[in-house]
């Protein structure tokens, strides 16, 4: 490996990568540190509950990671009262001060795969001047496609992103679940699922089909296996019907049948929905399920998407006419938030149910401080779930999408 500019150093980190094992990676990013002038650099990913962030495993602690299935004796920081979570949080790099002689300056750079958050990389190095960092903050992107494009087949990375065993019903859960955030310079959409390690039945869907984005969220009955099973076969049909070319009633109808046919007897809501990111349509069916809540100048429109609600999908020998599809048009800046009702069956700390209004009001608590939306929805769920004796009762699932056109 030569050590003559950048360009280089980012090309054969390249061509390293794609015969490269997962718990390669840090010693990867530690030779390409080196050669860009740095004393060391680390990665550290956020966990799934995106409340900790996590060194990636030296091949040593790779095989006790393995073997004993805890990353106990991997570094970790908070994400709340950290700087590397500031950087996390902000998605800007974050410099210590160096306070002595001949001490290394230390810099967290957030690392983001296209829009979505992935953790964050830790740099060391005299002095840490802006063109070095301009180098760090490209390595980094490249290292986090890489980190993204390994972890859907390491069984090293996602068990140093999971803080505890996962049950079953949850482990196939996410094996079908997207990336929690995609999006555009046009749009953005973010998800989060809890409880993340014995989630049920609830799921989500965002995809980009051109310049339209696809949003699901479904709901099956019950909180068990067959519950996650159910899911599992919807979303499926919906893949499977748009990929064909199918519109949001057609995909309705296949969820029904599919229903019927394979698991009958298994209630399903949900809302389907497709927001055109040039003009702003937002169009959307709902077979049961509370309705989308409209986020206009970090406040909520109340009643705006309220409409009446179709019979949920999967009642076996009622004959359902075609759900109704509703539209709407957005401002720039507007937000989207669907969620499932165990979010406002969420309970506080002196037992009261949250609701409507007070998961409204929460919501504007949490995007008071005009945050990226994936940032956002991060406190948000925090503020619904770390309720002192105050268990989530139901999956809590909440899919939050923000229109931002450019022009």
């Amino acid at each position: 490996m030569r050590d003559d500019g950048l360009g280089p150093v980012l090309a054969d980190v390249l061509a390293a990568s794609h015969r490269l094992a997962p718990r390669e990676i840090p010693e990867l990013v530690h030779q390409a540190a080196r050669r860009l002038g740095l004393t060391d650099a680390r990665i550290y990913v956020a966990d799934l509950q995106q409340r900790e962030l996590v060194a990636l495993p030296t091949p040593e602690q790779a095989e006790r990671l393995i073997a004993e299935g805890s990353i106990a004796d991997l570094d970790t920081l908070p994400i709340d009262s950290s700087l590397a979570g500031r950087a996390y949080r902000t998605e800007t790099a974050q410099l210590t001060r160096c306070d002595s002689d001949g001490e290394d300056r230390t810099g967290w750079i957030p690392l983001v795969d296209g829009i979505g958050r992935v953790g964050v990389v830790r740099v060391a190095a005299p002095e840490l001047d802006p063109p070095l960092l301009d180098r760090c903050e490209a390595l980094a992107g490249l290292f986090a496609m890489i980190v993204a494009t390994k972890r859907p087949y390491s069984d090293v990375l996602a068990q140093t992103v999971r803080t505890r065993a996962m049950s079953l019903q949850a482990e196939l859960q996410w094996a079908f679940m997207p990336p929690r955030t995609i999006g555009t310079a046009d749009v953005t959409s973010s998800a989060v699922l809890e409880p993340a390690y014995d989630v049920g039945g609830d799921a989500y869907d965002h995809s980009l089909v051109g310049r339209i984005l696809h949003l699901t969220l479904l709901d099956a009955m019950g909180h068990d296996l067959a519950s996650g099973g159910c899911s599992a076969v919807a979303l499926a049909a919906c893949r499977s019907t748009r990929r064909a070319g199918g519109d949001l009633g057609d995909i309705a109808e296949q969820i029904d049948r599919t229903l019927e046919r394979w698991i009958p007897d298994r209630l399903l809501t949900c809302v389907i929905a497709e927001l055109d990111t040039l003009s702003g349509r937002l169009s959307w069916i709902n077979c049961g399920h509370p309705p989308p809540l409209l986020i206009r100048d970090r406040r909520i429109v109340s009643g705006t998407l309220e409409r009446p609600s179709h019979l949920p999908l999967g009642l076996t020998g009622y004959p359902t006419p075609r759900p109704p599809v509703h539209t709407a048009h957005l401002q720039p800046g507007d937000r989207i938030l669907l969620f499932t009702d165990g979010v406002t069956e969420a309970r506080s700390a002196t037992g009261d149910l949250l609701g409507e209004d007070r998961l409204a009001d929460t919501v504007v608590r949490a995007m008071a401080d005009g945050l990226p939306a994936p940032e956002a929805l991060r406190r948000l769920i925090q503020q619904i779930t770390d309720q002192p004796g105050q268990p989530l009762r139901d999956d809590a699932t909440i899919l939050l999408t923000e229109w931002h056109p450019r022009r």
